[in-house]
C-alpha cells in the first residue's frame, strides 16, 4: 500500500533525531539514530540507520543497518579507551572532556552525493566522500572516497565497475536532474521509468 509523502519530513516515532536538518520529501524509518546531519530533498534512511555528522545530498537511497561516520579511537595513545577524551564522565568536577578531540572528529565529516545508493549493512568511516550516482554494496566498509558513478563493494571496499561510461556520467553531472522542481520530475516520470541513461540524456540534456 502506497504511503503519501509530503514536503515535511516523515520521521518514525521510534527514531531518535538530534540537531539535524531535512529537505523536502525525506524519510527516516524505525529505530534510526541520527545526529548532527543534513539530509537533502527526497533522501531516505531505512531501519536502524546510525548516522552522525553526515551531509547527504538529494535522492540518496540508504538501506537498513547502515552506519555512517563510524569514528576511530586514538590508537597512538597509551590507551584506546574513551576515558581520556570523555574524562568528565569519570571525574565530574575534576576533569573536563577533551574538546579539541571532539572538534577534530566533527571536522572529519562524511559527505554523500546526489542519487546515491548505500547498501544494507554498509559502514562508512570518518571523512569519506561518496560521489554523485555512486553505489555502495551491501556489507561494504568504506575507508576511502568513492568516485561518482562507480559501484564499490567488499571489505575494504574496492571498485567493482563503472555504473555508466565516463561520457554518460559527465553528461549526467551537467544535467543535474536532482535540482529539478517537483513538477518537472513528475513531467519526466515516464522517461525516468522507461529510458536508459543515454537515451534519457539525449532527450533532456
Amino acid at each position: 500500500m502506497s504511503r503519501v509523502l509530503s514536503e515535511a519530513p516523515s520521521i518514525h516515532e521510534t527514531a531518535k533525531v538530534e540537531n539535524t536538518t531535512f529537505g523536502r520529501y525525506t524519510e527516516v524509518a524505525e529505530f534510526c539514530r541520527i545526529r548532527d546531519c543534513a539530509i537533502g530533498d527526497y533522501s531516505y534512511i531505512m531501519e536502524h540507520g546510525h548516522l552522525w555528522n553526515v551531509e547527504i545530498g538529494k535522492f540518496s537511497n540508504i538501506a537498513a543497518f547502515v552506519r555512517m561516520n563510524a569514528t576511530h579511537h586514538p590508537m597512538e595513545r597509551a590507551t584506546l579507551h574513551h576515558f581520556t577524551y570523555r574524562a568528565g564522565n569519570y571525574w565530574p568536577g575534576q576533569a573536563e572532556d577533551e574538546e579539541d578531540f571532539f572538534a577534530a572528529r566533527r571536522a572529519n565529516r562524511v559527505v554523500i552525493g546526489h542519487d546515491t545508493w548505500i547498501g544494507h549493512g554498509a559502514t562508512l568511516l570518518a571523512g569519506v566522500k561518496i560521489g554523485n550516482g555512486a553505489v555502495v554494496g551491501a556489507g561494504a566498509v568504506i575507508s576511502k572516497d568513492v568516485a561518482p558513478y562507480t559501484v564499490v563493494g567488499g571489505v575494504p571496499a574496492k571498485l567493482i565497475r563503472e555504473r555508466f561510461p565516463a561520457d554518460v556520467a559527465e553528461r549526467m553531472e551537467r544535467l543535474a536532474w536532482w535540482d529539478w522542481s517537483h513538477d518537472r520530475l513528475f513531467e519526466a516520470l515516464d522517461d525516468f521509468r522507461s529510458l536508459e541513461a543515454d537515451a534519457f540524456l539525449q532527450k533532456y540534456a
